[in-house]
């Protein structure tokens, strides 16, 4: 048996309840529900506001042309006083709340754009990759944990836990007592063999490694906590491949969009994470919508309240978290390789403000540059930005 869903209901311009419609979430009630709504109106004369933005009821209403229009939580929530004092909630109540909110203010939302597949399978790899990232970052910890309390030692010789060159080394000297003869000669044999890149010297390594605090666990716990360490390593090494791997398709998958090349056109400014920056070209960045809509929708210009006097600029919390995050990353990095990257960060460190708010303020203004590259279609050249050039000259 399917779980049942809220049920939907059409309401006329005053709004009246017309139809009440009861909908299962499975391949039957979807088919179903699809029909009942055909019986109703014709696909184009009846959107449809939904509280969710994703999903397969709305890929379902979406393939079948009905124009579907995402309706955020919060905006149900802050009209729900005015429909009931009270407070309460109930499914049948939503749904009508949001056929009226649709009725009253539809005009202030825009309806869901269909995307293509290509789109649809980045969005399952970057989503995916980001999923394998945090159990990523989350065994790293418990790793780093684990060692901390009785090899601390091989969390400090190298500074990342979870690179390969660490993890290598935890899985060869998994305890103290595997390295106690460990010298300059074999540590520099080891870093030969996995193709050590760090700017260390065996005689620094081992300088690290020696100056940690010495664990204080009895050899048959040394041992067993070896063993795990062993193993969480065996789990990490093949995570850590197989999100190579996603990042590698992901960029991939990127360029064989129509705005790919755009987007890859940017690499050269900052080594920034290809699979978010993708997540939001693909389903952020348009070069239709307004370049002051998507710095709001990116989180990277604030939120004034003023009401007579008083006047208060505050950090955006309402966005895309998502692309904030790739956008700010990307920022943060380029102010390394961009002269004029570097000299906005600077000029906003200046003013008093502190290192996110500056990189909020480069992000911004790169956001501009890349909206204005998507409006052009035209690959990002420094030569061409004139703010850089006046920079370097």
């Amino acid at each position: 048996m399917g779980r049942r869903k809220p049920c939907p209901v059409r309401i006329d311009g005053v709004g009246q309840v017309i139809v009440r419609l009861d909908v299962r979430h499975d391949a039957a009630g979807l088919t179903d529900i699809v029909a009942r709504l055909k019986r109703v109106a014709a696909p184009a004369e009846l959107p449809i506001a939904i509280a969710r933005p994703s999903g397969l009821v709305v890929d379902t209403l979406v393939e079948a042309g009905y124009p579907v229009i995402s309706i955020h939580p919060n905006v149900v929530k802050a009209c729900r006083p005015r429909y009931r004092a009270a407070g309460g909630k109930s499914d049948p109540g939503d749904a009508f709340m949001l056929a009226d909110i649709l009725r009253t203010d539809g005009h202030r939302f825009r309806p869901l754009v269909p995307v293509s597949d290509d789109i649809r399978a980045l969005r399952a790899l970057v989503r995916g990759r980001d999923d394998l990232v945090a159990q990523r970052v989350a065994l790293a910890n418990q790793l780093r944990n684990l060692l901390e309390g009785f090899w601390p030692g091989a969390v400090a010789i190298f500074a990342a836990i979870d690179s390969p060159i660490a993890l290598a080394f935890i899985g060869r000297y998994p305890t103290p007592d595997s390295a106690s003869r460990l010298g300059e000669k074999r540590l520099a044999c080891f870093m030969a063999q996995h193709a050590y890149c760090g700017r260390r010297s065996p005689a620094d390594l081992l300088a690290r490694l020696r100056a940690a605090p010495t664990g204080l666990a009895g050899d048959a716990e040394a041992d067993a906590k070896g063993e795990l360490a062993a193993a969480l390593v065996a789990i990490l090494e093949r995570l850590v491949c197989e999100i190579a791997k996603l990042s590698s398709r992901i960029e991939h998958a990127v360029v064989q969009l129509p705005d790919g090349k755009i987007v890859m056109s940017f690499r050269a400014q900052a080594a920034f994470a290809p699979p978010r920056s993708s997540l939001s070209s693909a389903t952020c960045a348009s070069a239709s919508r307004p370049s002051t809509n998507l710095l709001a929708e990116a989180g990277v210009c604030p939120v004034t309240h003023a009401s007579g006097k008083s006047r208060g600029v505050v950090f955006r919390w309402a966005c895309n978290k998502n692309l904030r995050l790739a956008l700010t990353c990307f920022a943060d990095n380029s102010r390394h390789a961009s002269a004029w990257a570097a000299a906005v960060y600077r000029k906003a460190r200046d003013r008093g403000c502190k290192h996110p708010h500056a990189v909020r303020i480069l992000a911004r203004a790169w956001l501009r540059v890349l909206w204005r590259a998507w409006r052009d279609k035209a690959l990002y050249d420094p030569q061409q930005h004139r703010a850089a050039i006046k920079i370097t000259a």
